[in-house]
């Protein structure tokens, strides 16, 4: 067996490790025994030479992500050892109701860390399986990858798409990487049902892997305000806060996105819902620029932006980005009305987010209380030692 290179850390560098953090960081490495090859499985060890786990390497400031720990370590990336990850992912998403569900046939198989597996993500959208490689390591698994699936799922799966090449950071990408089919095929869009809601999901060409399945809760929890409501849903994409609150028997929806084809698909939603859409409307615009102009007001405004942070050293412009925008909706919903707000920017944390919420509340001098604080559904779920992992932080205030 060839023999696999060997990571050392700095004295103290290990701290994180044994807290089981799947993480080690470039500037904690000491030295490295051998040549290691982006995305081949290295063995990580103290500074005293302690066996600490495996994971793969990549020459970048994440340089290692750990895919196991000292003593349960594989020898190698056996396909029984990926069949093993698969299937506890599987098994928690059986226990969270979301497999073979009628209702609900969309969720999340995979998040990452989450899940013990750093640097994959696998979305399921009823039977079509979307796989997003964010390391080098994960991407040269994926055949291995989908061999666990077919297994776990015992090959009920229609088809297996590969969407890594967005997700790869640039110095890792082969050069003839692109989007494809690792298994079967089918045409987007394809058909999901969400809480009984019906959307079309384009996994091809969308955004992310197709549909933002991390606002399942959310949209759920929208329909307890949407009834005989005027709706604004801005940042829409493929309109699912927009199709909740029309079921929930909102007396009008305005979905509004600054991307044609996002308005488009939104629209295909609506039909695929409603035999008419009279009370719904779309605009093509910027969501700041609209905020500003118009002079409407609405009873409730979802704000759910893309991230406006992902990196530390924007993290100040995010913030007032975040303050302006919210300002701003406050001002434009009536009395007595609901804010839904968003933010995806990692490093913006939920105690900075509420902060910065509070700040635009005071800037639009309208009194607020909150009634409701969210996050991503149990299908993302947090490694207690990886706090990086909760990136979705949300707020509804309610306006007087």
């Amino acid at each position: 067996m060839t023999k696999k290179t060997r990571i050392i850390l700095k004295s103290g560098k290990d701290e994180a490790l044994k807290r089981f953090h799947p993480w080690v960081f470039s500037g904690a490495i000491k030295k490295i025994d051998g040549v290691p090859i982006d995305g081949e499985l290295v063995e990580v060890f103290s500074n005293k030479e302690q066996y600490l786990g495996s994971g793969h390497y990549q020459d970048a400031s994440i340089a290692v992500r750990m895919l196991a720990f000292a003593p349960e370590c594989p020898e190698t990336l056996s396909d029984e050892f990926w069949k093993e990850k698969i299937g506890e992912a599987f098994k928690l998403r059986k226990k969270l109701g979301l497999a073979d569900n009628p209702e609900t046939n969309v969720y999340r198989l995979v998040y990452g860390e989450g899940d013990n597996l750093p640097g994959l993500i696998i979305d399921n959208y009823n039977g079509h399986i979307v796989l997003q490689a964010h390391s080098i390591g994960m991407y040269r698994q994926r055949n291995a990858i989908v061999k666990a699936l077919l297994d776990v799922f015992d090959e009920k799966i229609s088809s297996v798409y590969d969407k890594s090449s967005e997700t790869l950071p640039a110095k890792f990408k082969p050069d003839n990487i692109k989007h494809g089919f690792l298994h079967g095929e089918t045409s987007a869009p394809v058909e999901v049902v969400e809480n009984k809601n019906k959307f079309y999901v384009d996994f091809i060409t969308g955004q992310k892997t197709g549909f933002y399945i991390d606002q399942r809760e959310n949209r759920e929890l929208l329909t307890k305000y949407a009834e005989g409501q005027s709706v604004l849903n801005t940042f829409s994409y493929s309109g699912g806060f927009s199709v909740y609150a029309l079921n929930a028997g909102a007396k009008n929806v305005c979905s509004l996105d600054s991307s044609s084809k996002a308005i488009e698909l939104c629209k295909k939603n609506i039909d695929f819902n409603f035999s008419s859409s009279d009370n719904h409307k779309t605009i093509l615009s910027d969501t700041q620029e609209y905020l500003s102009s118009t002079d409407e007001k609405f009873d409730v405004i979802i704000l759910d932006p893309p991230a406006f942070a992902k990196h530390l050293n924007v993290k100040h412009n995010a913030v007032q980005g975040y303050k302006r925008l919210n300002a701003q909706a406050i001002r434009k919903i009536k009395p007595g009305g609901v804010l839904f707000t968003f933010s995806c920017s990692q490093v913006v944390n939920s105690s900075l987010f509420k902060s910065t919420i509070v700040a635009a509340a005071i800037q639009s001098g309208r009194q607020a209380r909150i009634l409701h604080q969210m996050s991503h559904p149990p299908d993302h779920p947090v490694n207690i030692y990886h706090p990086e992992g909760e990136y979705l932080k949300g707020i509804v205030l309610q306006i007087r």
